[in-house]
């Protein structure tokens, strides 16, 4: 059979316009494609929510790509070593509470998992901007990420959804966004974004879960994203409480939405 150029061409235009029209309005939308975005994003959608997550980069994973300075290693503790084996993915003991696992098996593993449960991944996408109604953020507002970067007036698109997900890590892109244009404050003790401490692995591990929550009406924050927004520690190349803290995200918006739960418990918001 010979193959068409113009075929290949329209193939792929038809299917993601498809794709990108049948996720203009979702239960969740979250920022950031990184192990805690994904992980929150997984377990959504194993329990039924439509769940689009919009990635600036190119490839999806954040941080857990280069484990610790490009030495594609990650270390967890006995928790997170729970949750990666729950996605299949190889962990082996280092020393009694410490757990390595190869990071590229674990993103793409994690990653894979999520897309399988009903997740759509669209990278190369930035959310430069959120929607507002009375009730507060009501979705996002999108445009291709080489339209920022080669500084062009290109007017967006958006994308309805019940919650928004900050996890775009340290550069808090969509907070920032809040802070600029949208009345009210945060729910942070300044009201306003209080940015990440220096290293402390175990504290940075236990607050990145602690500070998962609504960070205001309708928004959400996880991972190191949580930290930053309430003034915690980073603590590195340890991604348990990246893990922990998708686990936990997920439960507290299932349980917004009075959602049954498979795998994880529901989560009540303090």
């Amino acid at each position: 059979m010979k193959l068409e150029d113009e075929k290949i061409t329209k193939a792929i235009v038809e299917r993601f316009t498809k794709k990108f029209v049948e996720n203009l309005d979702q239960d969740v939308v979250i920022a950031g494609a990184g192990p805690a975005g994904l992980t929150t994003a997984y377990y959504l959608a194993k329990n039924g929510l439509r769940v689009s997550v919009f990635e600036r980069k190119l490839s999806v994973g954040g941080g857990m790509w280069g484990g610790g300075m490009m030495f594609n290693e990650i270390v967890v503790g006995e928790e997170g070593k729970e949750i990666l084996e729950e996605f299949g993915v190889t962990t082996e003991e280092y020393d009694r509470g410490y757990y390595t696992a190869d990071s590229v098996e674990a993103i793409s593993t994690i990653c894979s998992k999520a897309v399988k449960a009903g997740v759509r991944v669209f990278n190369c996408i930035s959310v430069e901007d959120v929607m507002i109604d009375e009730s507060g953020v009501c979705g996002v507002v999108v445009n291709w990420s080489t339209v920022e970067l080669a500084g062009l007036h290109v007017d967006p698109l958006s994308v309805r959804s019940r919650f928004v997900v900050e996890a775009t890590g340290h550069p808090l892109e969509i907070l920032k966004i809040l802070e600029k244009k949208v009345p009210g404050k945060l729910f942070t003790k300044t009201g306003k974004i209080m940015g990440e401490k220096s290293m402390n692995a175990d504290v940075g591990e236990r607050t990145v879960v602690e500070n998962t929550r609504e960070v205001y009406p309708n928004v959400f924050v996880v991972g190191m994203a949580a930290n930053a927004a309430f003034g915690a520690n980073r603590m590195g190349p340890i991604f348990g409480g990246m893990l922990l803290s998708g686990k936990k995200l997920a439960g507290i918006l299932l349980g917004r939405l009075g959602k049954n739960v498979e795998g994880l418990v529901k989560v009540e918001e303090s």
